[in-house]
């Protein structure tokens, strides 16, 4: 049961209450203050100071003092008035109606202080971000402007050079047409001192053959003989070459057909389309078909799709290689592209002809792959065929 406190005093004037409630033996820092407009209280356990208030106060600009084992309230009447007494006489039912609303009354303004700071944090939230954003976009202003001087400084350097390019092919082109003009005067003075000495030998041989046709006619008939060379010597050449050994008898034989095998293979390795523009920033052993159909390591890896860029450059290069077809159908085999692996096997079959022993390891792979295609795309008599 908390002890009331009846030794307090007070004093007035006409604007102001000055409340002493003093708390003897207790820390009053522990004191806890409510007050509204009609009820004042101070809960300092055990002591306990309730007043409920003759007239209302302005609870928002009244104050309180602690200190000295003391509590002082200067409290500011809403009208100016002299008041009776401090406390109103009131029954206990009024008493806890009167604490009630003050309690109702306090939780609102709490309530309106809570939401007012939320609204003026969110106010601070909202200006800070916009703060941020201005400076962000200045920041992003000044970076584009820094980009756009220096793409503009690039330009120039780059139109600068270009004219000093510009400048060293027409003074090029100027030496050069300069040098092919000299050449050409060297050449006609050349020709015209070997005129002059043609006419003038040929004048002397006149002068030589009036003076003694005889004697000119002995001495070129034994000039003549002085260059005739030695007869050759007699000799013969034995020339071996090395048998080509066909697999098959000769009662069986496919001569022609090997030979036009043979002849098809070469033609096909002289056959080179260049005039393609991917080949232009490639290196001399890259434009080889041969080097690239031997780029099996990318399938070895399982690196489809690079092998097969691979085999499609050697076949713009040379498509008269049936193993660059072969390799290409494997690759789609194992990417699933099973009607593109029917078209190169197909494609190796059509340049693997005449059928002879010497393609024959070929066409068995070209074979096995078209029928695995068709098989695995679930044509079955294709496939056994």
């Amino acid at each position: 049961m908390p002890l009331q406190v009846s030794n307090y005093s007070w004093q007035q004037t006409s604007t102001a209450v000055f409340i002493s409630v003093p708390l003897r033996g207790v820390s009053v820092r522990d004191a806890d203050v409510f007050c509204t407009e009609n009820y004042l209280k101070v809960n300092c356990p055990p002591f306990l100071f309730e007043v409920f208030l003759y007239a209302p106060i302005d609870d928002e600009s009244s104050k309180a003092k602690i200190g000295n084992n003391t509590v002082v309230f200067t409290l500011h009447k809403k009208e100016a008035a002299m008041w009776e007494t401090l406390s109103l006489s009131v029954d206990k039912e009024m008493m806890q109606k009167i604490r009630e609303k003050s309690i109702l009354q306090a939780q609102e303004r709490a309530k309106e202080a809570m939401e007012a700071k939320a609204v003026a944090r969110r106010e601070d939230q909202k200006y800070t971000l916009n703060v941020m954003m201005k400076i962000e976009e200045e920041e992003r202003k000044k970076i584009e402007d820094m980009k756009e001087n220096e793409r503009i400084k690039a330009t120039k350097e780059l139109e600068a050079w270009k004219e000093c390019q510009r400048k060293a092919e027409e003074l090029k082109i100027i030496q050069r047409e300069e040098k092919l003009y000299h050449q050409e005067k060297q050449m006609e003075e050349k020709r015209k001192k070997l005129k002059h000495k043609c006419l003038t030998g040929n004048s002397a041989s006149k002068n030589f053959a009036t003076k003694g046709r005889n004697s000119g006619n002995i001495f070129f008939e034994k000039l003549k003989e002085d260059n005739i060379p030695a007869p050759r010597s007699v000799g013969s050449i034995k020339i071996s070459f090395t048998p080509r050994v066909f697999p098959t008898a000769l009662r069986e034989s496919q001569v022609a057909e090997e030979e036009e095998w043979l002849h098809k293979q070469a033609e096909a390795r002289r056959a080179m389309n260049t005039d393609i523009p991917e080949l232009y920033d490639l290196k001399e052993e890259e434009k080889n078909p041969e080097w690239l159909k031997d780029k099996g390591k990318l399938f070895a890896t399982e690196n489809y799709l690079a092998a097969i860029n691979a085999y499609n450059l050697a076949i713009r290069l040379n498509n008269r290689i049936p193993l660059l077809y072969l390799n290409r159908a494997a690759c789609h085999l194992k990417l699933k592209n099973l009607h593109k692996a029917i078209e190169d096997s197909s494609k190796a079959l059509e340049i693997l002809t005449p059928p002879v022993a010497d393609n024959a390891n070929a066409r068995m792979k070209a074979h096995i792959r078209r029928g695995t295609a068709f098989c695995q795309l679930e044509l079955y008599v294709e496939g056994k065929r």
